[in-house]
């Protein structure tokens, strides 16, 4: 599923650019027309896609989150000692490229709003690359990765909560408060079914959007109150999760991907990228903040005792899997779109698409050339 989700990711990224290249206005009139959903004072207007960015996706970010509470229920980062190192890197990883594209964009204030854009890790692309080669990359490895996406995805929608709220409604808010109050009740009485959770997702939803806050942390919030079960034994979360997780990988952020990653690369385009702080600012966070967060996080934790390389893996490994992590994407076009538009979003788009293309390549290369595993799968 990783390997193909992130090629459908890779497709459809491939496919918008194409389109916006070969007929720019038609990709640009089709996502941009409006549609209406609701009646009376709960209709909601929004162009295609912000109906995709703001309402898709939050299946997206409900599927992280469903992640995120099995990990600390019953993976990774369920012991303290296991997820400490990832922890750090994954903190490294978010802290050194936000602050080398603030120090890029130092001279343009209004560039320094993407603060957030290099500091997103994308899941599906990364670990795509994992699984595509296979028995070369030790076990740990993608362990390591996923602990530290998923940590890299909490920070992310913390960020996306508290800085990119726009036009705080307290009524509105209180009423999505007033939801989680009764599936928190309902829950505790055994009355909460897939139906009450699915009911409670959309009014959830609402109430967000409606208050300022971004949508899409509804997805979030929702996942975070559905019970997950340790052991073997599969518990609410992770039937709901085996159901809505192929939905999220194969139509979901394809789909995203299809809506927001066409930029018309045109002349001008080009020349503005050239020369813009944004587009130069994603692509320093990405390709170099990102690994030399992680290798100098985790080079602190190791040398204060504070964590220890998991069996099998090596400070090289971690600095190729650094650099993999450079893969933004999903998360970063996201973060783009709350921050930019016009030509301003079609900068930071470029330096996404470029950071993510030189990043991945720099991860498969150092990935590869590190020596062979032996059969058992474990670095010689």
């Amino acid at each position: 599923m990783e390997a193909l989700s992130g090629l459908g990711l890779l497709v459809a990224a491939a496919a918008a650019l194409a389109w916006a290249n070969l007929d720019a206005t038609s990709y640009r009139d089709i996502w941009s027309q409006a549609l209406t959903l609701g009646v009376g004072d709960v209709a909601i207007t929004l162009d295609l896609r912000h109906w995709v960015s703001d309402g898709l996706m939050t299946l997206f970010f409900f599927v992280v989150g469903l992640e995120i509470k099995r990990e600390f229920v019953d993976g990774e980062l369920r012991h303290a000692k296991t997820a400490a190192l990832p922890v750090f890197a994954a903190v490294g990883g978010m802290v050194v490229p936000a602050l080398l594209f603030v120090a890029f964009s130092a001279t343009d204030g209004n560039a320094r709003r993407g603060w957030a854009i290099p500091m997103a890790t994308d899941i599906a692309f990364a670990l795509g690359v994992l699984a595509l080669l296979g028995p070369r990359v030790p076990r740990g490895a993608r362990v390591f990765l996923l602990t530290l996406a998923i940590v890299d995805d909490i920070g992310a929608i913390a960020v996306i909560a508290i800085f990119y709220a726009q036009g705080f409604d307290a009524s509105w808010f209180l009423s999505g408060v007033a939801v989680v109050m009764m599936v928190i009740a309902l829950r505790r009485t055994g009355r909460a079914t897939t139906w009450v959770y699915a009911g409670a997702g959309v009014v959830l939803w609402i109430c967000a959007h409606e208050s300022g806050v971004q949508a899409t942390i509804a997805g979030v919030v929702l996942a975070l109150l559905i019970p997950a079960v340790r052991g073997p034994r599969q518990g609410s979360l992770e039937r709901i999760e085996r159901a809505v997780h192929p939905w999220s990988s194969f139509a979901v952020v394809p789909l995203f991907a299809l809506a927001n990653a066409g930029v018309a690369l045109t002349a001008t385009t080009l020349d503005r990228a050239t020369t813009s702080t944004i587009t130069g600012g994603v692509a320093l966070g990405l390709v170099v903040g990102k690994p030399l967060g992680i290798v100098g996080a985790t080079l602190l934790a190791l040398r204060t005792r504070r964590a220890t390389l998991p069996a099998g893996l090596r400070v090289t490994h971690i600095a190729a899997i650094g650099a993999l992590a450079g893969i933004g994407f999903t998360v970063s076009l996201f973060v783009a779109n709350l921050a930019f538009s016009g030509s301003r979003l079609g900068e930071a788009k470029v330096g996404i698409l470029a950071a993510s293309l030189l990043a991945g390549t720099l991860g498969v290369v150092a990935l590869a050339r590190l020596r062979s595993p032996d059969p058992d799968g474990e670095i010689e």
